[in-house]
């Protein structure tokens, strides 16, 4: 009965003690961050809400074998991924956001709601739809001045079939004088942003077979959205952290390809300098006290470089669903 009695509490203070070398430790420093002004953030967006959000999430998150991320996860990747959720602006709570681990890196990937969320804050705009063409649909668009323009989408109703999808585009809506942001895709681009996937799209029970409509839909839009944010916004700092994800999903995946072929043919490659990444012996140790584990090692905080707007991303899904996109590119 006391080995079980202890079990639990040694669970709790393994707990405690990654409270404190981790999310106090980020939030002590966005809090120094927004005295100082270097970082911005939207006036209804709480710090301490989203963090205590986040650590609920974080404790509920397992990586794809089943272990808990605060264990496999480096601190490092931990921290950083709750500065990338702040710096964005984003609350695991709305399902504006999702950790995932890549490997011992934990990343903090933005959902369907988030991307549009962040749009939202940092372009000001004011809608974002999108829409399926089918075969059969009468849909025209023009180019004016290096901008897509939809001329008209005429649908009819015996079109919609998963199998008639031939494109899917994406509007931002601003509301001002701007014009609106179209993102046009084919079919045939949607399937190899798919095949980004860590989910097998082809799987006749993947998310992206079931639902190809909504799927596509999402895709487009995550799109729309990143490639807006990256040539709207001035802040470099704030693109840097709105595309950690992608970046570190790659690089992981790229590190998984290297390990699984690590026994087969010879690859004359210059290997890459992994300055932030310390391999195995850089995971967090559940046990190690506080004079063993130094403070986490944070990106640099985004600094306003002009009177930018403000700005303001799901519990980690073992599978995709219906309103979160997983494939990396878009």
């Amino acid at each position: 009965m006391a080995a079980t009695a202890a079990a639990p509490q040694t669970r709790s203070s393994e707990l405690a003690l990654i409270k404190k070398s981790v999310v106090d430790v980020v939030t002590d420093k966005v809090r120094e961050f927004t005295e100082k002004k270097q970082l911005l953030l939207p006036a209804n967006y709480s710090v301490e809400n989203a963090m205590k959000s986040a650590w609920l999430t974080l404790q509920m998150t397992t990586n794809k074998d089943g272990r808990p991320v605060l264990a496999t996860c480096t601190r490092d990747s931990i921290a950083n991924a709750l500065l990338d959720m702040v710096v964005q602006g984003l609350n695991p709570a709305k399902k504006q956001c999702y950790f995932i681990a890549y490997g011992d890196k934990l990343v903090c990937q933005r959902s369907y709601f988030g991307t549009i969320h962040v749009v939202k804050q940092v372009a000001g705009a004011r809608d974002v739809y999108a829409e399926c063409v089918y075969k059969g649909d009468d849909f025209e668009y023009v180019l004016e001045n290096g901008h897509r323009r939809i001329v008209k989408h005429v649908q009819r109703i015996e079109n919609v079939k998963p199998d008639n999808i031939v494109a899917a585009y994406a509007v931002i809506v601003f509301g001002d004088e701007r014009p609106d942001y179209v993102e046009i895709m084919t079919i045939d681009q949607i399937r190899q942003a798919w095949a980004k996937s860590r989910n097998n799209p082809n799987d006749p029970k993947s998310v992206h077979s079931q639902f190809p409509d909504q799927m596509a839909m999402r895709t487009v839009i995550n799109r729309a959205c990143k490639r807006y944010i990256n040539t709207s916004n001035d802040d470099h700092l704030f693109q840097e952290h709105f595309n950690r994800a992608d970046e570190i999903a790659a690089e992981a995946e790229f590190e998984e390809e290297l390990a699984a072929n690590a026994n087969g043919e010879v690859i004359d490659i210059e290997p890459a300098a992994a300055d932030d990444d310390a391999g195995e012996e850089a995971q967090a140790d559940p046990e190690a006290g506080p004079e063993r584990e130094p403070e986490p090692e944070l990106a640099p905080a985004p600094q306003t470089t002009a009177q930018t707007p403000q700005r303001s991303a799901r519990p980690q899904q073992r599978q995709a669903t219906l309103l979160d996109d997983e494939e990396a590119p878009y």
